[in-house]
């Protein structure tokens, strides 16, 4: 999947400040709750979700962003959670995905100024995968999901679980997660099919099965 934002100004626009200035204390919770559960999904999506981050990625649309696979963004793309400067924090996931993505320290330095960066600063901490011109950004993100396509697709989902589910344990509980995935991915028809191309030389034919 590519999750991409209409024109070029915006990935995702973020918030309705209005609205959020008339939410009272039980309804922000709930608010972000439905937010963080949104992007729980596509995080959890199954499948690769590459975000081609056509332009600013502000608050909840860094959160959206940050949710995603893949991070593609265009050269002019800006990257911020300006929330503390409404006296808010992030409640899209902002405040847990930003620093497993960049580090506490670099996550807490944008998350206490509120304060922005560029495509070029964003791609140097790790906050986005490539930079591309904005004509390559959408031929840029196909290429990718291309690639992992012709990859074997329980392994890309299995993959997928394994390193998700990973980041929320002790790395000793991913080892076994891993390894459990890693016997059950041996049993398929998919890892015939693979090892057998490679050692027939040809490429593989996978069936998801």
């Amino acid at each position: 999947m590519i999750l991409t934002g209409a024109g070029d100004k915006a990935f995702v626009a973020g918030a309705d400040i209005s609205e959020l200035a008339k939410s009272t204390a039980i309804d922000a919770e709930k608010g972000s709750r439905f937010g963080q559960q949104v992007l729980d999904l596509i995080e959890n999506l199954g499948k690769p979700v590459v975000g081609a981050i056509n332009g600013f990625a502000l608050g909840g649309g860094l959160e959206t962003a940050m949710a995603c696979t893949i991070r593609i963004a265009v050269d002019h793309a800006k990257f911020g959670q300006p929330e503390v400067k409404l006296g808010l924090l992030p409640g899209g996931g902002g405040t847990q995905r930003l620093p497993r993505l960049v580090g506490k320290g670099r996550a807490l330095q944008l998350l206490l100024t509120g304060g922005m960066i560029g495509a070029d600063e964003a791609y140097r901490i790790g906050l986005v995968n490539e930079v591309v011109p904005a004509a390559d950004l959408i031929p840029r993100a196909e290429a990718i999901l291309n690639e992992i396509a012709a990859n074997g697709p329980i392994a890309v989902r299995l993959t997928l679980n394994a390193t998700n589910q990973g980041m929320d344990t002790s790395q000793q509980e991913g080892l076994i997660l891993e390894a459990s995935y890693f016997g059950l991915l041996a049993g398929t028809e998919d890892k015939r099919e693979g090892t057998s191309a490679f050692l027939e030389k040809r490429a593989p034919q996978f069936k998801g099965r």
